[in-house]
């Protein structure tokens, strides 16, 4: 597998102010919904600009979220942005990585006359049965990606192979889920399907860890990990290298890394299909920069997956 970035650019709002900790992309209306992990607004890109998608109210009264300001238990933590239909029409699912029981909330994002309108819900009956299904320890769940396949959500757990919690990813009908976001069932309402676990192998001793997923056209996915030196689910700590996976219902095909941006490793949190061109795939990704000052980085990606 061959994989080249072809642009880079700095995710900023149209007031100058970064777009930080961007964990996962999903295509809106004419442009993108861009997921900040660090805060309550998400970033809608769209060709003309790019503005704030206000998704929770404050939590405590803040809307940003950082280590530093001691507030980052606070954060719901989306990780998640996948592309799904509500009555018909386009949206957008975001979920929280349930690391935290504050973390265990979704957000669905539609439009209502070309104006993002937000309908949220509290999931906590589902990730207790995803922590279950597949046997994470308690304090170790971390839903930090996913991806499409039809009517089919596969939600993956980031595993940590110091903690002994490995790579897995549960089945989830996509139909039930957003009926949950609309407030036409209960959480607990959500059947689970199949799971499986994955070997990504590890970097310098570090296991490398799914940070999120895309379906291609045929059927295979690709999946972006990262190899991070981080004892749990909660704490950041050195990322010593980033990887795309191919992988085929729960198989590894192969795993490339990759290429540096500036020097350095780009830990990707997020992946979109921009579209295919015969065997190349060409995929919009974005990068947290794990610094509440900086704005994240979007990179355009094109992998040859043969």
């Amino acid at each position: 597998m061959r994989i080249d970035v072809t642009a880079v650019r700095e995710l900023r709002f149209d007031d100058g102010t970064p777009v930080t900790a961007a964990s996962g992309i999903a295509p809106l209306g004419d442009g993108w919904l861009v997921v900040q992990d660090d805060a309550t607004s998400a970033a809608w890109q769209r060709p003309g600009g790019v503005g704030p998608v206000r998704l929770f109210p404050p939590v405590e009264g803040h809307d940003r979220f950082s280590e530093a300001a001691g507030t980052k238990a606070l954060k719901p933590d989306l990780e998640v942005a996948c592309p799904v239909e509500a009555g018909g029409e386009p949206g957008v699912l975001l979920l929280g990585s349930g690391s935290t029981a504050r973390r265990t909330r979704g957000a669905l994002v539609t439009l209502d006359g070309g104006r993002p309108a937000v309908r949220t819900a509290d999931l906590a009956p589902l990730y207790a049965a995803v922590a279950a299904r597949l046997a994470v320890p308690a304090g170790q769940l971390n839903l930090e990606g996913a991806s499409r396949a039809g009517d089919v959500l596969r939600w993956y757990q980031r595993g940590n192979l110091t903690a002994g919690v490995p790579n897995a990813a549960v089945e989830v009908p996509l139909a039930p889920l957003v009926a949950v976001l609309q407030g036409r069932a209960g959480a607990d309402a959500v059947p689970l399907g199949r799971a499986h676990v994955l070997d990504l192998g590890e970097v310098a001793g570090v296991g490398l860890a799914v940070t999120d997923a895309v379906a291609l056209p045929d059927g295979r996915e690709l999946l972006s990990a990262a190899a991070e030196d981080t004892p749990n689910a909660v704490d950041d700590g050195p990322v010593v290298a980033t990887a795309l996976v191919l992988a085929d219902g729960g198989r590894v095909l192969d795993v490339a890394p990759v290429p540096e941006v500036g020097g350095r490793v780009v830990k990707v949190e997020g992946l979109a299909l921009r579209g295919t061109d015969g065997d190349a795939v060409h995929l919009l990704a974005v990068v947290d920069a794990d610094d509440p000052d900086l704005p994240s980085p979007q990179v355009e990606l094109t992998v040859s997956p043969g």
